[in-house]
């Protein structure tokens, strides 16, 4: 049985948005698990993503206060029907970013990570797939604000997909 997931980062609630959007708790609640990358921001922000997830694994952002990072730790790994994930805020510029992931996470198959607020989808040489699900409620300098769902099923990644937030 495929486990459906959603990933997400650089919430930034209640700084950037006073709650997520409606689109993206409908997503959280329905999904098996929830990966949250960092830059939460509040406390009751993640004490809702834990009230409204079924399995979340987080970690603190570099604008997470010490409350936060009390509670969650810098990086996480879990394994999902086969599958290694590895979760980080941040990994440094663009430029070498696959390499530099290879190095840090080698026995992962997917790292998910945030920081930039700009979706990014790429698999290294050695087949690390990397995930940035972009922000769902501050796009920068992107067309739109975004998170991700995805399938895991028998040791594969599936159906990863970048969605576009539609405002409330």
């Amino acid at each position: 049985m495929p486990l459906n997931i959603v990933l997400v980062a650089d919430t930034h609630v209640p700084k950037r948005a006073r709650d997520l959007p409606a689109q993206v708790w409908s997503a959280v609640e329905s999904a098996d698990v929830v990966f949250h990358a960092g830059d939460w921001v509040s406390a009751p922000h993640l004490e809702e993503f834990q009230r409204r997830s079924r399995l979340l694994v987080g970690v603190y952002g570099n604008n997470d206060g010490p409350e936060l990072r009390r509670k969650l730790p810098e990086t996480a790994e879990i394994t999902l029907e086969g599958v290694r994930f590895a979760m980080v805020h941040e990994t440094g510029q663009a430029k070498g970013r696959e390499a530099r992931c290879e190095a840090l996470y080698p026995e992962a198959d997917v790292l998910v990570f945030g920081h930039s607020h700009i979706p990014w989808d790429t698999t290294t040489p050695r087949g690390l797939r990397l995930l940035n699900p972009g922000s769902p409620t501050d796009r920068r300098r992107q067309p739109a604000c975004t998170f991700m769902t995805a399938t895991v099923d028998a040791g594969t990644l599936g159906d990863v997909r970048l969605h576009e937030v539609i405002r409330d």
